[in-house]
């Protein structure tokens, strides 16, 4: 395997790589507490929401939602959630390859100009380039530190691209959160939404309000928040998935630094023994000669 001196340098500079797995690991973990806690103060406020538009999508004088118009596919619009950093495992490889998996699946036949390709996070850019896939970076700040404002300034453009016809769907393709160790990659679509039902269940179900402004007033104006906000519920999902998958790569990497340290040291104390066993026996066959 090499002299002993190789080896004790080898097993210094593992330990050097050990404390900075072990150091990332840390930093990941509190990165993902923090975006969890924030997962999880969004959600009564989603859940609220969807409760509203559907008491009020049931209703009469409702009409025809705009932004929940169906038609024929003849331009879309990806956007793609993935990091602007490494080592976080196939993360970023992953959510490349099911992003072009996707557009050659439903959109293969539309034409360049009529797809319009998004990415959240430099990372995927670089998956994207290797399939020669052409596309719009948003900026990288964005997937480390999702902001609400500019996502809502970015569902506001996807909006009027949809009324205006300039695209038919807008869909995202991001790993969904469930826990620190389970991730799933999906692709939903934003755009046209999807009317809830009211559940029977419902605290609001069989009850009648008299509403100020018109049922259809406030339901354009509810819709497009809760546009915004599925797209920013994306991408802290995304980020915080990229943090958990960080974090299990970060963990396996030190795993294996403790395994080769092991192993290294083994071997260490193999060729050590072996050094001293032969030194003693050369010096007892010396003073057998004398």
């Amino acid at each position: 395997m090499g002299s002993l001196k190789e080896i004790k340098e080898r097993i210094g500079s593992v330990r050097s790589t050990r404390k900075i797995t072990s150091a990332m690991k840390m930093v990941a973990a509190a990165k993902l507490h923090r975006a969890q806690r924030e997962i999880g103060a969004l959600v009564p406020y989603s859940d609220e929401l969807q409760a509203i538009v559907a008491h009020l999508a049931t209703g009469e004088g409702v009409g025809v939602v705009p932004l929940a118009e169906e038609r024929e596919v003849k331009a879309a619009t990806v956007v793609g959630f993935a990091s602007s950093s490494t080592l976080c495992g196939a993360y970023n490889s992953n959510v490349g390859r099911k992003v072009v998996e996707h557009i050659a699946e439903e959109y293969g036949s539309l034409d360049a100009e009529r797809l319009d390709v998004r990415v959240v996070g430099s990372r995927l850019g670089v998956e994207l380039k290797r399939s020669n896939i052409p596309f719009t970076a948003a900026s990288d700040d964005l997937s480390e530190k999702p902001d609400y404002a500019a996502y809502r300034t970015m569902a506001e453009e996807f909006m009027s691209a949809f009324l205006e016809g300039r695209t038919d769907r807008v869909e995202l393709v991001y790993y969904k959160f469930i826990s620190a160790g389970t991730q799933r990659l999906v692709c939903e679509r934003l755009l046209p939404i999807e009317l809830p039902t009211a559940a029977e269940n419902s605290p609001s179900a069989g009850e009648d309000y008299i509403l100020e402004p018109t049922r259809k007033e406030l339901i354009d104006s509810i819709v497009p928040r809760q546009v915004a906000l599925k797209l920013f519920t994306a991408a802290l999902s995304a980020a915080a998935s990229e943090h958990a998958a960080r974090m299990m790569a970060m963990q396996s990497a030190t795993d294996n630094a403790d395994e080769l340290i092991g192993t290294l040291s083994l071997e260490y104390n193999k060729q050590r023994q072996q050094a001293i066993t032969t030194e003693l026996l050369d010096m007892m066959g010396g003073r057998g000669g004398e």
